[in-house]
């Protein structure tokens, strides 16, 4: 077994980190180690400087002449282009806009159009809720459909794809354990079967390198609030393959995703491409936001990253497993770093106590129930010496016990 890196050897790795010179481009707090980025992304400075611009000039100036002169309208369609990249998507296939849980309302239900005669959308039961809560929904709305999942109906997703499977639903990167999934793979053998696959990517998108075009994925939603660093409720994004855009036909069918929104017109008439996965009016502020932090990542290299994430993580697990194992942490995260994204789970009995003082003390991770102690890797701003002195907080609560104080048992209304 290899010796433990020293504090030096650590330096060494951030002075030679190619994506050091991001970090002086978002807003940290001084004194807090941020290990919560995929649950909500850092501020950058440049997001700041578009909601700024958003609001005192666009908004407060020129009022409603913004949505021609800011190019208000056209934004969720140009973000998606840009977003593209990130994801292994081409132009014209991605459009920002709405939530996670509303475009994947949409997705489902135009997979199972572009699927008649198959009536089972196919989960996972250990799915991030919402995927749950709102396939579930779409069941109910449709008489005849069901919905299956793995770990309940069967023990691997693969097993309950058939010919009766209109649509898998799946997660690239498990929201808990932080498991990957083979993108490709999977999706071969769902279309095998003559289903369809719709990708949740809320906890890879800005984490690792994503191929939606090369996987031959048919449909996937995801979130920008987490790695992407677009802001608190930042509008999500969703992507249809260029395929199927003639053919999809999704249930919100609100005035954006019109032919002609500005006719009028009392009929609906479906725009062309990916604008007809639009519905209502975006959140013009929110999405000015996300310009910004977008700024930043057409400069990343995303292979770069992707080192980077498996470094850190890499660095975090040996650490955790070698000086706070014997304190009752266990694994959850595969070793794996081919099956890994860019956070790392250890379960603890107290799991919630112990984060709530690992808070306290300035190192924010986060608490999934019953028992997992979750941190998130972002490569942009977190640095190895970031992974040093995180773990050595950890280490200090777990063999003092002032996690087993009292006032960290207390549950917050949000965790």
């Amino acid at each position: 077994m290899s010796a433990l890196p020293d504090l030096s050897a650590i330096e060494a790795l951030d002075a030679a980190d190619p994506l050091r010179a991001f970090r002086e481009r978002f807003v940290l707090p001084e004194g807090v180690i941020y290990l919560d980025g995929n649950s909500l992304g850092a501020a950058s400075h440049a997001a700041l400087a578009e909601l700024e611009t958003a609001a005192r000039q666009e908004w407060s100036q020129d009022l409603i002449r913004s949505w021609n002169t800011a190019g208000w309208f056209d934004m969720p369609v140009k973000l998606g282009d840009r977003l593209g990249r990130l994801v292994g998507a081409a132009e014209g296939q991605i459009v920002v806009g709405d939530t996670t849980s509303v475009n994947i309302f949409k997705a489902l239900h135009a997979a199972l159009a572009l699927r008649p005669g198959r009536n089972t959308i196919v989960a996972e039961s250990g799915s991030f809720p919402t995927d749950l809560y709102v396939a579930e929904g779409v069941v109910s709305t449709r008489s005849g459909t069901s919905l299956k999942l793995e770990g309940i109906d069967a023990p691997a997703i693969e097993d309950l794809i058939d010919e009766t499977v209109a649509v898998v639903l799946v997660n690239h990167v498990n929201f808990k354990s932080g498991t990957l999934r083979d993108m490709a793979a999977l999706t071969k053998r769902i279309h095998d079967a003559g289903a369809l696959a719709v990708w949740d990517l809320c906890h890879s998108a800005g984490a690792l390198p994503v191929e939606l075009d090369a996987a031959g994925a048919d449909f996937a939603v995801g979130c920008t609030y987490k790695y992407l660093n677009g802001g608190p409720g930042a509008p999500a994004f969703i992507y249809a393959a260029r395929r199927h855009h003639d053919n999809i036909v999704q249930p919100l069918s609100g005035w954006w995703g019109h032919a002609r929104p500005f006719a009028m017109e009392t009929g609906f008439a479906a725009a062309e491409g990916i604008r007809r996965f639009q519905c209502g009016t975006q959140p013009i502020l929110s999405i000015r936001a996300l310009k910004g932090a977008l700024d930043i990542w057409d400069e990343v290299d995303m292979q770069a990253l992707r080192e980077k994430s498996l470094a850190l993580t890499d660095l975090f697990i040996e650490l955790v497993e070698s000086r706070c194992g014997q304190y009752g942490v266990s694994l959850e995260t595969t070793c794996a770093r081919t099956s890994r994204g860019s956070q790392v789970s250890f379960a603890h009995d107290h799991a919630y106590e112990v984060m709530q003082a690992l808070i306290e003390h300035g190192v924010i991770g986060d608490f999934r129930a019953p028992s997992t102690l979750r941190f998130g890797f972002t490569p942009l701003y977190t640095s190895y010496r970031d992974v040093w002195d995180a773990v050595a907080v950890l280490e200090d609560i777990l063999a003092s016990g002032v996690w087993k104080e009292p006032r960290f048992a207390v549950r917050a209304a949000v965790t």
